[in-house]
């Protein structure tokens, strides 16, 4: 008996001390960029003269998809959009906080019109709550319009540090205040950094020296990032600026190539991966937004497939680590 006794003491203790050793936690990602990273896929509005009939719309996507199953966990037995309850979304738009289980709405529009709309986030979230145990929170701050050279632009670059760097690191911060109160189901756990995922570019097309600085200005944003979070192995995806598909201008061309060779560096060590988006790219006769080029004609495809793509990509970066 004394045997048994002191065998179930020494597992009770063992237990206990991998328990103080492994805390309970959740895993934290930071989405960034702007209006593409904001979201701009149309989900259902399908008026003829603003919305194409709906061409490219998600409810179109999916009823003829080639392959059903492949949007399947959008949406539950009785038709309705699934919400996750071990992944979630905290955003930041005009009109306030958004914050609840990943599911579709979590963009940059007002109330009513956000809901009708999707970005890559969706699609990561569900990448990354299938993969981890853990819950999952993507903290998401992008705003319309804004390059990396000036609004994005970190403090190594040189010159005054970006408008909206200064607001992402702060949208952080506000994340990490206010979780417990934004998501009751993850208080009592504790934030642990998971990864960071940029999707921007193309305000940087249209200035000459954005244009040439670009590539170290990534490599800045990337490096002080980090070092701000104190995670200097912090895995990284950065999305291709794929607006149009292969078919781009010599301005777009700059970008891509800018982004790919920042995330090959050596430096990185195998702990920074770019992503190709231009085969997502759709025709706009086949779109929503027949006039908005720079926002993927508003095709919910090419934003869930490049949702997909990135949050594929962090999940091996996550494997890899392991």
């Amino acid at each position: 008996m004394k045997t048994f006794s002191f065998l179930f003491l020494s597992l009770s203790s063992l237990l206990a001390a991998k328990a103080k050793a492994e805390p309970n936690t959740f895993k934290v990602f930071l989405l960034a960029g702007q209006s593409n990273m904001e979201g701009q896929g149309v989900v259902d509005m399908d008026h003829p003269m603003y919305y194409n009939g709906g061409k490219g719309t998600l409810l179109r996507v999916m009823k003829n998809a080639p392959d059903s199953k492949r949007y399947a966990h959008l949406k539950d037995a009785k038709g309705n959009w699934v919400a996750r309850t071990d992944a979630f979304i905290r955003f930041r738009n005009k009109q306030g906080v958004m914050a609840g289980g990943v599911s579709i709405g979590f963009t940059g529009y007002g109330s009513m019109q956000s809901r009708h709309h999707i970005g890559p986030e969706l699609q990561i979230g569900h990448r990354l709550g299938d993969h981890l145990k853990q819950p999952v929170l993507l903290i998401k701050t992008a705003w319309g319009g804004k390059s990396l050279y000036k609004d994005f632009r970190s403090p190594s670059a040189g010159g005054e540090s970006g408008e909206y760097y200064q607001k992402m690191l702060a949208e952080v911060d506000e994340a990490l205040k206010n979780y417990r109160k934004e998501f009751p189901s993850l208080k009592g756990m504790k934030p642990e950094w998971g990864g960071f995922v940029w999707f921007q570019g193309w305000n940087d097309m249209f200035d000459k020296d954005a244009l040439v600085q670009y590539e170290q200005n990534l490599v800045h944003l990337i490096k002080d990032l980090r070092a701000h979070l104190k995670q200097p192995n912090l895995p990284v995806v950065v999305g291709e600026l794929g607006n149009l598909g292969e078919d781009a201008g010599k301005n777009m061309k700059v970008i891509r190539e800018a982004q790919r060779k920042t995330c090959e560096r050596k430096e990185w060590k195998g702990r920074v991966s770019f992503v190709k988006t231009t085969a997502f790219a759709r025709p706009k006769d086949e779109s929503p937004n027949v006039g908005h080029g720079h926002h993927w004609f508003g095709n919910a495809e090419s934003y869930f497939l490049i949702g997909d793509a990135l949050g594929a990509e962090m999940v091996r970066l996550l494997k890899k680590k392991k």
